[in-house]
């Protein structure tokens, strides 16, 4: 479900879950701990995907087959991924090497930078579309990123954005060519962080990424509870199954 690539002191750890490196449960626990490890054993970390595709978010058919207790372990887990590069004592920047919606976009708001791959490709926070109410530590994480008016325009239309509409915004931070290059980007951008002076740079990125990390303070057993709660919502289950129909469709 992962590569890892090392290019010198930065650790690349590429989705290879296929066909669109959705976050099972599985994937979920396998990144957090690449990214532990990868924080002990390298300086700065990518997080990539395969041309054309980052990841396309939470991997909705599994999901609906867990119960309430399966639900609400998987998302202590994601919550818990996020977290672990909300915190990373390292750099963690995104290649996004294609499409970024939902959970892809997700991931990247919680990385010290976005590089995105040009093209017809889409990124955004569609929950709204599918039923979904966006979790208070990533609306924030959201805000902290575009702003607040920005933020709840894109939350609430479910908005899915192309590249240079990202850029613009602010939801990425730079564009490249192609997957490949893009993921050159990402490590260039790491090399030119580790060229700094050490502690300088890193006790300046922690004290600024601290506002980021502090919402995961606040995160609380109610806060998982009222999201599962509204998985389960009738409304809710009946718009996700309908999705999951139409992605089979497509696939026949």
């Amino acid at each position: 479900m992962l590569e890892t690539i090392d290019h010198g002191p930065v650790r690349e750890l590429r989705l290879a879950r296929p066909p669109v490196n959705a976050f099972s449960p599985a994937l979920v626990r396998e990144l957090t701990q690449a990214l532990q490890r990868a924080a002990k054993e390298s300086r700065a970390i990518v997080v990539s995907g395969r041309e054309g595709m980052f990841s396309a978010g939470l991997d909705v058919p599994e999901l609906l087959q867990l119960d309430h207790a399966g639900m609400t372990e998987f998302w202590r887990n994601f919550f818990a991924l996020l977290e672990s590069v909300a915190r990373s004592p390292i750099p963690v920047v995104a290649a996004i090497t294609g499409h970024s919606p939902a959970g892809g976009a997700v991931f990247s708001l919680f990385c010290d930078y976005r590089v995105m791959c040009s093209g017809e490709y889409r990124i955004g926070l569609n929950e709204t579309r599918v039923g979904l109410v966006v979790p208070r530590v990533i609306q924030q994480a959201l805000v902290r990123l575009l702003g607040a008016h920005r933020a709840e325009r894109m939350i609430v239309a479910g908005a899915l954005v192309k590249p240079e509409e990202a850029l613009q915004a602010g939801l990425v931070d730079c564009l490249a060519d192609d997957a490949a290059s893009t993921v050159a980007a990402a490590v260039e951008w790491c090399e030119q962080h580790l060229s700094l002076p050490g502690v300088a740079m890193s006790g300046n990125r922690r004290m600024m990424r601290q506002s980021l990390c502090s919402h995961f303070d606040d995160l609380g057993e109610k806060d998982i509870e009222d999201f599962v709660n509204g998985w389960f919502d009738e409304q809710t289950q009946s718009t996700l199954h309908a999705l999951v129909a139409q992605l089979q469709k497509k696939k026949a």
